[in-house]
């Protein structure tokens, strides 16, 4: 029996990876008007109040009766939360080149997360083409360890645990795919976002005061744009492809996508940020996105051959 393919997830998984690429390039360049918390607070607070409009405007169904809440809630504390306060204190601290460098990492962690809690377990040509891509990563990053300074390394270390986070949150994400849908859980975890953010704001600063003065600052076109891409761009429309992705395919070829970031994080920081660019950053990337093809495409093939034997 013939099983029609189904491209659209790994479309979805590469676009969703091409929007994050771009979004570390937005918290550098609101992190030179506002603070950390202040940008996070407006992001999720702007996200929210759009898929809130798409709700009471019928275009977004969500259900929540007799569901598992405390999942929604746990995956929302890996991510949004941890997770984006590690990475803007990364992004800080160290280029948003770097910062995709690292979180390419995330394959090797998500593995070994889905073969002990999914049971997903990888084919060898999977795990060669996954391998390739690690192995690229890994050589970039010693090749960019050479003269770390401290804050440096406390960039690289903040990255580097909210790159855990991302991983553990691809495990989540996939386990309540079977109960919620990609709607559902972007809805709750932009809500958690928003408002855990603004009272971390609040706490950091004492008062209100920041937030009005963030408020202020968009009037200035750049601030604005960049709020705009961070929190519906990246927030809304990538974090829903996000959970598409995930109810489709295994972790493992999901977050494979986090190496195409790394790609397009170069990219974006030397031709438009105007960030260093090493002849190993070029070797690197071009190994990674063979890689990244590799992992999907026998992955694509791994699933197929599945389908056809419980259809026969």
């Amino acid at each position: 029996m013939q099983v029609k393919q189904d491209y659209k997830p790994y479309l979805a998984g590469a676009t969703r990876s091409i929007i994050f690429g771009f979004s570390f390039m937005f918290i550098k360049i609101l992190l030179k008007y506002l603070d950390m918390f202040t940008i996070l607070s407006m992001r999720f607070i702007l996200a929210a109040i759009v898929l809130t409009i798409l709700y009471f405007g019928g275009k977004l169904e969500v259900d929540y009766k007799n569901k598992n809440m405390k999942g929604v809630i746990s995956l929302s504390i890996l991510q949004p939360v941890l997770y984006f306060i590690f990475e803007s204190t990364g992004l800080k601290l160290i280029s948003s080149t770097e910062v995709g460098i690292i979180m390419a990492l995330a394959p090797v962690v998500v593995i070994i997360l889905s073969i002990v809690f999914l049971k997903e377990t990888p084919s060898k040509k999977e795990m060669f083409f996954i391998g390739i891509s690690i192995s690229a990563v890994l050589f970039i990053a010693f090749m960019n360890m050479e003269g770390c300074s401290n804050g440096e390394f406390i960039g690289y270390l903040s990255i580097l645990l909210g790159m855990i986070c991302f991983s553990s949150y691809n495990i989540v994400s996939r386990k309540l795919s079977t109960e919620f849908s990609p709607t559902e859980l972007t809805f709750v975890m932009t809500w958690i976002g928003a408002i855990s953010f603004t009272i971390i704001s609040l706490i950091y600063h004492g008062n209100i005061d920041s937030f009005l003065i963030g408020l202020r600052s968009l009037k200035n076109m750049e601030v604005l744009v960049s709020l705009i891409c961070l929190g519906v761009v990246t927030s809304v429309f990538a974090t829903l492809l996000e959970h598409y992705t995930l109810s489709k395919i295994t972790a493992n070829q999901s977050i494979v996508f986090s190496s195409l970031t790394t790609v397009v994080s170069i990219l974006v920081g030397v031709f438009i940020l105007g960030e260093s660019f090493h002849w190993y950053e070029a070797i690197g990337s071009i190994v990674i996105l063979i890689g990244v093809w590799g992992t999907n495409y026998y992955g694509h093939k791994e699933r197929l051959k599945h389908a056809i034997r419980e259809n026969e």
